[in-house]
């Protein structure tokens, strides 16, 4: 897509901390946050549709990534935390309502917003990761389930729980590990490695395998954009939202099992992970977003759904968006 529209970038105050955006368009508000291990770049195909519909799109860097700010501490990056940051930016943006859109982690980050602050948003999209209602405070921890799931093996979050541990094989060569990781979460890599489990003793990045060509969601350029972010900003922040699954599941316990009650649309891939290990959340849909616009499988597409599949994103993002206002 040709972009039209100058992206503008700021910093803001928000829950004690500083955060980056970038926006561009004028109009209601859409709200983007995105996952691990992306960037506010990751919506660099989202910010000009989004400006030439009509509307006032920002994304931003979480807390650890990019220019925002990055607390020292494993707590800091809890899921409230995260959800008070976007409390906080959403009244620096106006004070809603907006509609919040969140893609892989950047998803529980927006339904988990909406569930708990429903008066500051007209609505809430996720890509990949579906919406699943906080489990009660009763039985095995998150992280316990995870172990048993793997047995001899360790899946990716428990792999991530150590500080310094996976930092270090990721520094190693940052921009050929992300290139990795992008490769083999995406929908281009058919029968590849399982790069949720990570073999005893052995790095993550062992199992990678790499693209031939760069494929056309992703170019070098992008590539080097991603690798830069990261080289200034190091791993502690974003993989630390992977060491506080626990937390969450005591912080949120108060809201188990709870709908969320404003509209809502999901975009998925057929090929991405945590679309298909959440085939039982997507099913309780009728139950747990009992204003669900769309549910929506892209074919083909894997887990970096809006940059490889932009223009059918779009595309749903737009319709919702049009349905709400």
């Amino acid at each position: 897509m040709t972009n039209t529209y100058d992206v503008r970038h700021r910093l803001v105050a928000s829950n004690g901390i500083r955060l980056h955006v970038a926006e561009c368009g004028t109009g209601p508000t859409v709200l983007m946050i995105h996952g691990f291990p992306e960037s506010w770049y990751s919506w660099r195909d989202q910010l000009p549709a989004l400006a030439a519909a009509g509307y006032h799109a920002v994304a931003l860097d979480v807390r650890g990534y990019g220019r925002s700010s990055k607390p020292s501490t494993v707590p800091d990056y809890r899921m409230v935390k995260k959800v008070g940051d976007i409390v906080g930016l959403v009244g620096e943006l106006g004070g809603g309502p907006v509609t919040v859109v969140g893609h892989d982690w950047g998803a529980p980050i927006a339904w988990m917003s909406a569930l708990l602050r429903p008066d500051l948003f007209r609505g809430v999209a996720g890509l990949s990761v579906p919406y699943a209602p906080p489990a009660p405070s009763t039985g095995s921890r998150p992280t316990q389930r995870m172990r048993a799931m793997a047995g001899a093996d360790e899946f990716y979050v428990e792999y991530f729980q150590e500080p310094g541990r996976a930092e270090a094989e990721i520094e190693e060569n940052v921009r050929r590990w992300l290139l990795g990781f992008y490769w083999c979460a995406s929908g281009d890599v058919r029968n590849g490695p399982n790069i949720s489990i990570v073999s005893r003793g052995q790095k993550l990045s062992d199992k990678f395998v790499y693209p031939e060509t760069m494929p056309h969601w992703l170019s070098e350029a992008d590539l080097d954009v991603y690798a830069r972010e990261f080289e200034y900003s190091g791993f502690f922040g974003p993989l630390s939202r992977y060491r506080n699954v626990d937390r969450d599941w005591e912080d949120l316990s108060g809201f188990a099992d709870r709908p969320i009650t404003i509209p809502a649309l999901f975009i998925g891939g057929s090929r991405d992970g945590p679309t298909i290990w959440g085939a039982p959340a997507i099913q309780r849909f009728p139950q747990t977003l009992p204003k669900l616009f769309r549910s929506e499988i892209i074919e083909g597409a894997g887990h970096w759904i809006q940059q490889e599949a932009a223009p059918r994103t779009n595309e749903l993002l737009i319709e919702f968006l049009g349905a709400i206002h």
